[in-house]
């Protein structure tokens, strides 16, 4: 098996395992304990990381939601310090992990092989990712589980932009023509619904932005790839994609 390979198999377990706990009843019963309105420890804890960011520096970061969503929650979240929205967020994820992955076979032999694959990765120009690589981890087996999901979701998700800014793709654009995304998914990033159409029907003006989406695509399963097979032998690759999979 290749690393490509790899990348292909285990996505949906990265991109979506790894995202689960951002809109759980787990991350709004910490919303209420810190006295913050609904999602904004989402953008408050994820950036955390990287310090007290402003509307205008939180909007490029995340790169899919809206101006006046990254203002909004960069004010929303100015009342808890950057260590406690670390602490909240990783809370959320160690809570969330006990929740749901209590039935992952070996939940801490996964989280090492995961972090393996971080750990000896070059996270130069991948500032959430790096961020969250240097923050404390839960101990228990299936927070860590959860976190090390995350991690390698940060890690993906931060290649992805690379790769989609290597062939000329907007985040946002990329959001029109993703079999994932369309106008429903920007409708549910806070996207007003003129926004949205005005967005689809630029889209739609640019001729080949999704061969470009797609090329960005398989340079994202490459690179997140060849991460996962520099940092693993053949077996442990299996043995990670195996786990992982399970998980989705």
């Amino acid at each position: 098996m290749t690393g490509t390979e790899f990348a292909v198999a285990t996505e949906a377990a990265v991109v979506w395992v790894g995202a689960k706990f951002m809109t759980s009843e787990e991350l709004a019963d910490e919303e209420k304990r810190l006295g913050l309105p609904g999602r904004a420890l989402y953008f408050r804890g994820r950036s955390a990381v990287v310090g007290d960011l402003s509307g205008v520096v939180l909007k490029e970061v995340f790169g899919i939601f809206p101006a006046w969503l990254a203002d909004w929650a960069a004010e929303a979240g100015a009342a808890v310090t950057t260590a406690e929205a670390v602490a909240a967020y990783t809370r959320v994820i160690e809570t969330w992990g006990t929740g749901h992955l209590a039935g992952a076979d070996e939940p801490g032999r996964t989280a090492e092989l995961a972090f393996r694959v971080t750990d000896r990765t070059d996270a130069s120009a991948l500032p959430l990712f790096a961020g969250w690589r240097a923050a404390a981890r839960p101990e228990s087996p299936e927070g860590a589980l959860a976190f090390a999901v995350m991690l390698l979701r940060e890690l993906r998700g931060g290649l992805h932009f690379a790769a989609l800014r290597a062939y000329g793709v907007g985040v946002p654009d990329a959001v029109t023509v993703d079999p994932t995304g369309g106008r429903g998914r920007l409708l549910r990033t806070g996207w007003p619904e003129a926004d949205a159409d005005a967005l689809l029907e630029r889209a739609a003006g640019i001729p080949d932005l999704a061969e470009r989406w797609q090329e960005a695509h398989r340079r994202t399963d490459e690179t997140f790839g060849r991460a996962a097979a520099e940092a693993l032998d053949a077996a442990e690759l299996a043995e990670l994609r195996e786990r992982l999979t399970a998980l989705a």
